[in-house]
């Protein structure tokens, strides 16, 4: 039998090298995306104008986007305040909070502390960062009618100011989702795999620290048992153990009710729900409802589903409570 010549060994062999290489490659390109967006998308928000457009987005991204929108609406801006800022984020840091980037740059706007946004500290809290982006960009003038690349160059200062612009699309449809203008338009899957806080007084206290205080005085938030109705006595505090009923009481109710509701019918109450489904993930949330329409952690679908309470039809019309449950 003939032996294979040297040469051929050798080719086999380099065969064989540059094989591996490209699988070691793919695998390394595959962590990297992995890392770069967060992990695989496990939320989804669809456009309630021709219900095809959509944007795909990971859970660690949902809680930052709604934290973002949380702190605009809270101060009374627009939505198209939220848009910008969105985008800007998207640009900046994809959504993610981030603890390096370009010199001293910092977190989901890459805030600089040498630049005086604040401490690197301050800056890695999403609710403070995203407050001092309004505040630089309340104070473009007419940014609301600026393009958007426009106004977020006004306040980053970007050397690529034009980038802002491919993100718009994708932060018109958070911010209406978000803001609650379009109801039932955000889901995610909810699996709580990598859930760092639960029950009633992680909810609260995150409404809190997106919403502020009156999100809950002014909202009467009540902690109930799944499977009561839905009660509208003073707010408990945010380290409250459970409530009146004993320790399975798992439910938090946030009436929608007064100014927010007459003024933006069923729009304050959609904001709440999609802001929770955005946070299922992270405070292991199981269910949530709103206006005859829930929505359950883990189904296949994600979808809106008829509760067979409430009204459905119209449904951004309709006030009343929504009710966010917490895994067991």
């Amino acid at each position: 039998m003939l032996q294979p010549s040297p040469s051929r060994k050798r080719h086999g062999r380099l065969l064989r090298s540059g094989a591996a290489t490209m699988v070691l490659l793919a695998v390394a390109g595959y962590l990297t995306v992995q890392y770069v967006t967060g992990g695989a998308p496990g939320c989804e928000v669809v456009s309630a104008e021709d219900g095809r457009t959509t944007y795909e987005f990971t859970p660690e991204q949902a809680v930052n986007a709604a934290t973002i929108t949380a702190v605009g609406t809270a101060r009374d801006l627009p939505e198209r305040a939220v848009t910008i800022a969105l985008a800007t984020a998207l640009q900046e840091s994809t959504l993610r909070n981030i603890d390096y980037g370009d010199r001293d740059s910092l977190g989901l706007f890459q805030q600089r502390p040498s630049q005086g946004w604040g401490t690197p500290k301050e800056i890695m809290d999403p609710a403070y960062s995203a407050a001092k982006f309004y505040d630089e960009l309340v104070e473009v003038p007419g940014y609301t009618r600026l393009p958007l690349t426009v106004a977020a160059q006004r306040v980053q200062r970007s050397g690529f100011p034009e980038a802002y612009a491919k993100h718009e699309t994708d932060a018109r449809l958070l911010a209406a989702a978000l803001t609650g203008r379009s109801a039932a338009t955000l889901t995610c899957e909810g699996r709580p795999g990598a859930a760092r806080a639960q029950g009633p007084d992680a909810v609260r206290a995150a409404l809190v620290r997106d919403f502020g205080q009156d999100v809950l005085q002014s909202a009467g938030a009540a902690v109930d048992d799944a499977s009561a109705t839905p009660t509208a006595s003073p707010a408990p505090s945010t380290g409250a153990k459970g409530g009146a009923g004993g320790s399975d009481r798992r439910t938090v109710t946030l009436p929608v009710t007064g100014s927010d509701a007459e003024e933006r019918p069923g729009q304050r109450g959609w904001q709440l729900a999609h802001w929770a489904v955005a946070n299922a993930t992270s405070l292991r949330i199981e269910r949530v409802s709103y206006a005859g329409r829930e929505w359950t952690a883990g189904s296949t679908d994600s979808k809106w589903r008829p509760t067979g309470s409430g009204s459905t039809g119209g449904a951004e019309r309709a006030a009343g409570a929504v009710r966010i449950t917490s895994a067991r």
